[in-house]
């Protein structure tokens, strides 16, 4: 059993928000683990999988939260996907937030070489997986940008401030953490309230496979045909 978090009671998630990070396959991890991200894992499953705490999730999705509101412009932040299943989430994100994003390949001097010409200068950025955006990872420390980032249970830890511990491997996990995050930093700049639902469903955040979606777009022309 979970053991009662020591957040205040506006800020505790809700039996549907644990509900959703399980049906998303959030807490499961990979097969190893490093001796970083051992604090998070919860405990080691029959087939080797290694299982993540999703209260401590909540908790660094909260935390995570509360340091980009902390940035006075939203531009500030830069969020980061090269992995595929993160592109859509980490641009739907930017577009709720305001925030900038990099989907797809990161060029190299993005943050450092101001003769770039994606140069940026943020506050503070958003990885999805610190071993495919090893990059912006080490470019962020070198010009000391703190890093907020979704780490599996054998990602390194090195140079990442604040650790999001979930799946960063499959598309409705990464979805849904990047939804989560975004209504939480809505919710604690005031533009949306804690009492009512987020009117933007989760499933915009999930990665969509271009030949599924061209497939049911044809389905659906043919049914209203």
């Amino acid at each position: 059993r979970l053991r009662m978090s020591r957040f205040p009671a506006a800020l505790q998630a809700k039996d549907v928000d644990y509900q959703m990070l399980l049906a998303a396959n959030a807490h499961v991890g990979t097969r190893n683990a490093t001796v970083a991200m051992d604090t998070y894992v919860w405990k080691r499953r029959a087939d080797g999988l290694f299982i993540l705490n999703i209260q401590k999730t909540w908790e660094k999705i909260v935390f995570a939260a509360r340091v980009i509101v902390a940035v006075e412009n939203p531009e500030d932040v830069c969020v980061v996907a090269a992995r595929i299943y993160g592109q859509r989430a980490a641009l739907k994100f930017a577009s709720h937030t305001g925030c900038k994003a990099i989907a797809g390949r990161f060029t190299p001097g993005s943050f450092t070489n101001y003769i770039t010409r994606g140069f940026k200068e943020p506050r503070v950025i958003v990885v999805t997986d610190p071993r495919m955006d090893a990059q912006a990872v080490r470019e962020a420390a070198y010009v000391n940008i703190p890093c907020i980032a979704i780490c599996d249970s054998d990602s390194p830890l090195s140079y990442i401030d604040v650790a999001i511990p979930a799946n960063n491997k499959g598309r409705h996990s990464i979805g849904l953490v990047y939804w989560m995050l975004a209504r939480e930093v809505l919710r604690l700049r005031g533009t949306i309230f804690r009492t009512q639902q987020w009117n933007v469903m989760v499933d915009m955040f999930f990665y969509r496979d271009p030949e599924e979606a061209e497939k049911e777009e044809q389905e659906a022309a043919a049914a209203a045909a």
